[in-house]
């Protein structure tokens, strides 16, 4: 069975791989992913705030007596907060590239150009093969519009494609008001594909603490279902790599991501919960299904049920929406 597949002009053997987790601090947890047949590893993010944080600790060292500087360096997660500091990232980008045959994705998260356009070439230069561009941003800011939001996204992406010439796969939240066009721009812009989707993680209130809280929900397959839509509707219509990241958690999930048009396909929350082997069973159940229905490669399902081939595109827009709402019926009582 030909399950090899071309992710940001990368040549897979299949699809799946690790998202961006804390799999890859750790080299023998990496080395484990590839024995149970990841595709690619996937780092970890770096974030803007570690950049931001080292650059502004050695202002406080320069500026040891500017009380401001010092309360300004408070509103930042300390130090031990992060697993690695940049610089150790880097070292780790090398030393998982040193450890497996196969592709490594860098990743960075932040909302703006300015604080990591450098880091973005060091990781290239560290030997990464392609750059993940996580965008976690939650627009807070009410005279910020949709198209500022936008704009600044677009201009980060503009600015780390002039200073690298590694692909760059661009990774969204669901939440922008046209995600077709933005998908265009992106792609104007020198994205090389897009990872659906990024997951928020939303805080807690403790009542009795008056404090918010940060809770750790891992996906569910429930959540597959809107990434499947989006693949769908952007498959065929964009040349833009697409990755499925959020509610993967068998070799059926990943199928189903592949028929929507999904070059790669990333699990996480899977592998947090049962380790690499998750991965193996995913892919074994994956080659099963296609042998069994009579496939000879994985290009035959991918995108074959995408808007532009469905023969009841409605599906993907309101009528499904009404038609689901309309089918309801309240479960009658036995007594």
């Amino acid at each position: 069975m030909d399950l090899t597949t071309t992710y940001l002009g990368l040549t897979l053997p299949h699809p799946l791989m690790p998202g961006a987790s804390p799999l890859a601090h750790d080299l023998d947890e990496v080395r484990r992913l590839e024995d149970a047949g990841a595709a690619a590893i996937v780092m970890h993010s770096l974030f803007e705030e570690q950049i931001t944080r080292e650059e502004a600790g050695i202002m406080h060292q320069m500026l040891v007596h500017d009380d401001s500087n010092a309360e300004a360096l408070s509103y930042f997660p300390e130090v031990e907060d992060f697993a690695f500091g940049p610089d150790r990232y880097l070292e780790q980008v090398r030393a998982i590239k040193a450890a497996v045959k196969v592709p490594v994705i860098g990743s960075l998260n932040g909302t703006t150009s300015e604080g990591w356009l450098s880091y973005a070439r060091q990781i290239q230069q560290a030997g990464a093969d392609a750059l993940e561009l996580n965008f976690y941003h939650v627009a807070t800011n009410m005279m910020e519009s949709g198209a500022d939001v936008e704009a600044r996204l677009l201009e980060t992406v503009r600015a780390v494609k002039t200073h690298i010439a590694i692909p760059v796969a661009v990774k969204l939240s669901p939440f922008y008001s046209s995600m077709s066009h933005l998908a265009l721009e992106l792609e104007a812009a020198g994205a090389g594909g897009l990872v659906l989707f990024n997951r928020f993680y939303q805080p807690d209130i403790d009542p009795d603490m008056l404090e918010t809280v940060p809770r750790l929900q891992l996906s569910t397959p429930d959540e597959l279902l809107l990434r499947l839509r989006w693949l769908a509707i952007l498959s065929g219509r964009t040349r833009l790599s697409l990755a499925a990241t959020g509610g993967v958690h068998s070799g059926l999930d990943a199928l189903k991501a592949v028929m929507a048009g999904a070059h790669a396909v990333q699990m996480t929350s899977a592998l947090l919960q049962h380790g690499p082997v998750r991965l193996t069973t995913a892919l074994r159940e994956l080659r099963h299904w296609l042998m069994e229905h009579d496939y000879k490669s994985l290009r035959q399902a991918q995108g074959s049920m995408t808007l532009e081939k469905s023969p009841n595109p409605e599906a993907f827009e309101r009528g499904n929406y009404m038609r689901i709402l309309q089918a309801w019926r309240p479960k009658l009582s036995s007594r």
